[in-house]
C-alpha cells in the first residue's frame, strides 16, 4: 500500500467510478447533469417540432393559418399524429378559392339588374347640384287656390 491512510484490506488499484471517502460521486453528478440536459433537448425538439406546421404556414402568409395552429395546438395537447399531419399538409398545399370566380359573376349578374339612374332635367324644381340651397320665402297667410 503506496497511501498511509488506505484501509489494509482495500486493494492497491481503485476504480476511479468508486466513491472517494468525501461522498463526491463525479459518475452520478456526470450522469445527473447528462440526462437533465437530454430531457431539456427532447422537450426542445418535440416543441419545435410542433409549432413546424404554424411556421410555414406564417412564412407563406397562408389564408387558414388559424386552422393550421388550432390542429398543430389540438395534436400537442391529445397526442394524436393524425392533427399534425393535417396541419402539416395544409400548410404546406395551398386550397384553390374556389368560390372566387362564383363571386365574381354573382358581382357581375348584381350589376347588369340594376337600372341605371336617370340623368336629372334641369327644369324640374330641384336646384342644380352646384347651387347652394335657396331659402324659401316667407309666406303670411295661406293663398286659397282658384278662388
Amino acid at each position: 500500500m503506496t497511501t498511509p491512510n488506505a484501509h489494509p484490506m482495500a486493494a492497491g488499484h481503485i476504480p476511479s467510478y468508486v466513491t472517494a471517502a468525501d461522498g463526491s460521486d463525479f459518475l452520478f453528478t456526470f450522469m445527473a447533469v447528462f440526462t437533465i440536459t437530454l430531457i431539456l433537448l427532447i422537450g426542445v425538439a418535440y416543441f419545435t417540432l410542433h409549432a413546424l406546421p404554424e411556421k410555414m404556414a406564417h412564412k407563406s402568409n397562408h389564408p387558414q393559418f388559424q386552422l393550421v395552429g388550432i390542429l398543430a395546438l389540438l395534436a400537442l395537447f391529445t397526442h394524436n399524429n393524425i392533427f399534425w399531419v393535417a396541419a402539416i399538409l395544409m400548410a404546406g398545399f395551398q386550397i384553390p378559392d374556389l368560390a372566387a370566380p362564383l363571386r365574381s359573376i354573382a358581382d357581375a349578374v348584381r350589376g347588369l339588374g340594376r337600372e341605371p339612374e336617370a340623368p336629372a332635367v334641369q327644369g324640374e324644381d330641384t336646384p342644380p347640384p352646384d347651387e347652394p340651397d335657396a331659402p324659401a320665402p316667407a309666406q303670411g297667410e295661406p293663398v286659397a287656390e282658384g278662388h
